[in-house]
């Protein structure tokens, strides 16, 4: 059959939800038998959001392939359970460079570039490049930004000249707007919706549903308002009233029938029934009242939780894999360096100390990890995280408050961490780490072998730094295990702290492998320790595989 393309765009504000309601229309999509693919089109200028700082952008969302991606990707390979690869995130940076490249080069034969056709050519590309690497009958193409930014303008473009191209049947647009509630009058409004719907529609883009969001519930007359003054048919005016449990956005978009809807409307015929049996159990799961356990998440961009939307996920797919809640406290490492939040950090049943750049706030994570090396406390590095776990114990094993990694101290006399070989002649800093899927060999009976259950896995890696091999047999004679290594046993994967109950660090980032129905291993396993110190019972743990998922190549 012909490719199908769903198009969502923003309007009246930013923060919409297009990316939930994007991946969750996949989720519909797949759950009645094709094959989807997603895609994010960025406007900004940069590249790749990979030297954006996380307070701009939030996390940075690494695929298999290495690509430094938007965090809209990682609610769509999370909610549809696929992986992606890097032609399903473009931005204005990249197709910039693209043009600019090839006129550089010649290829225009000297003729005068210009947004159209050049630029918008090569957006339509990049959007036809999703289905040729994917396989993908539907790709679904989310558009950041909101409908009148200046900057979205040449992607709008593209895809009025797409649905153009391939025709009606073949296309269609989704426009997901925001009602603003008016306390005074108690009323929702409707006006900035149409507003935004006549912005499109200068444009030469008509909607075909409405996804109307709001804080309260929407009534037929403002179903029945929209659809006249917005020119839809009232069937595809969803309305999506906030909800506290994410996942359940599938649900509530299959209860108003968009699933049905737009498979009539595409022409097509479900291959299956949807069933959403386990999907609905685990949103009533998450619904019931469990015990709790408390965990610190020792960062330091925690003033923008989406900055760790992955470990925040990774950790409530474990927690409700076990049967309980996780009270996640957010802990700011450049004020425990100034000996804040400490009676927060010692009535805490688990620490989490997540990935980062630069060395703000450094000391107040290493100070964590030897709270919880001293304490007993079950402990979770990733990435930077690891690194940080070695450094606290080199210091130990050491007695030099000197060891360090050359990241933050170039001249210290001991670098147990230090730049990855390859990366020392290394000057650009975008998309040059070591990134993407790797393998990892696991080590029997460590707490990382019986997580994983399984001798060899795949992770993703964000990083420049790693374990400096001068001083791993100092540290395995010390009481550091390294539980996980590289198959030619070059690199260290992951580290453990012998006698410790869970004690764990990763140079890989497992949290971008966990999903809702299938939470990752070594998050199980991290929650399981935690539990068990704050005297929770769980349910029996049931070992999981992140990597056995949908793969888009």
């Amino acid at each position: 059959m012909a490719t199908k393309y769903l198009f969502f765009t923003g309007g009246v504000v930013s923060s919409v939800g297009k990316g939930v309601t994007a991946a969750a229309v996949g989720r519909l999509l797949k759950n009645r038998g094709f094959h989807v693919a997603v895609q994010k089109l960025d406007p900004y200028i940069n590249v790749d959001p990979g030297t954006m700082s996380p307070y701009q952008h939030g996390e940075v969302y690494v695929l298999d392939d290495g690509a430094e991606t938007d965090l809209d990707l990682g609610h769509y390979e999370r909610f549809i359970d696929i992986r992606l690869n890097k032609v399903c995130n473009v931005t204005t940076g990249q197709v910039y460079a693209e043009v600019i490249g090839k006129e550089r080069r010649g290829d225009y034969l000297g003729g005068t570039i210009q947004v159209i056709p050049h630029i918008t050519n090569e957006i339509k590309r990049r959007i036809a490049a999703v289905a040729k690497t994917t396989g993908a009958e539907i790709v679904l193409v989310e558009v950041g930004g909101t409908v009148g930014d200046i900057e979205s303008l040449p992607f709008l473009e593209a895809i009025r000249q797409i649905r153009t191209d391939l025709g009606r049947e073949n296309t269609l647009s989704i426009h997901v707007t925001w009602l603003p509630y008016i306390g005074a009058t108690a009323e929702l409004k409707t006006k900035p919706t149409q507003h935004s719907v006549r912005e499109l529609r200068s444009i030469g883009i008509s909607p075909d549903m409405i996804v109307a969001r709001s804080d309260y519930p929407i009534d037929d007359s403002l179903r029945d308002k929209i659809a006249q003054f917005c020119d839809v048919d009232k069937r595809a005016v969803i309305p999506m009233v906030t909800t506290p449990v994410l996942y359940e956005v599938p649900l509530l978009l299959e209860q108003a029938g968009v699933g049905d809807y737009l498979v009539q409307r595409l022409g097509l015929e479900a291959r299956q029934k949807p069933d959403w049996s386990e999907w609905k159990q685990m949103v009533e799961e998450v619904r019931k009242d469990k015990p709790a356990v408390k965990v610190g998440l020792v960062g330091k961009y925690v003033e923008l939780h989406d900055a760790y939307m992955s470990v925040r996920e990774a950790l409530k797919h474990a927690a409700l894999h076990l049967g309980v809640e996780v009270d996640i406290h957010w802990i700011h490492s450049a004020e425990v360096e100034k000996g804040k939040h400490w009676d927060t950090i010692k009535s805490m049943d688990g620490i989490v100390v997540p990935g980062g750049f630069g060395s703000r706030g450094i000391e107040g994570k290493i100070q964590a990890a030897h709270y919880a090396r001293t304490h007993q406390v079950p402990y979770l590095g990733l990435c930077l995280g690891m690194q940080l776990m070695v450094v606290e114990f080199g210091r130990e094993a050491l007695q030099s408050d000197e060891v360090n990694s050359t990241e933050f101290d170039r001249s210290t006399p001991y670098p147990v961490i230090d730049l990855m070989p390859e990366q020392h002649e290394i000057t650009d800093m975008g998309g040059t780490m070591r990134l993407g899927l790797y393998p990892c060999k696991l080590i029997p009976d460590t707490i990382a072998g019986r997580a994983y259950a399984q001798p060899m896995v795949e992770e993703r890696h964000r990083h420049r730094f790693e374990l400096n091999n001068t001083y791993r047999g100092l540290l395995e004679e010390r009481g550091m295990v390294f539980s996980g290594v590289s198959p030619d046993n070059r690199l260290v994967e992951i580290a453990e702290i012998a006698g410790h109950p869970f004690m764990l660090g990763t140079q890989f980032h497992p949290e971008f492998l966990s999903r809702p129905n299938r939470p990752h291993p070594l998050f199980t396993a991290f929650i399981q320790a935690v539990c068990q110190r704050a005297g929770i019972p769980t349910r029996a743990s049931v070992t999981t595989a992140p990597q056995s998922v949908e793969v888009e190549n």
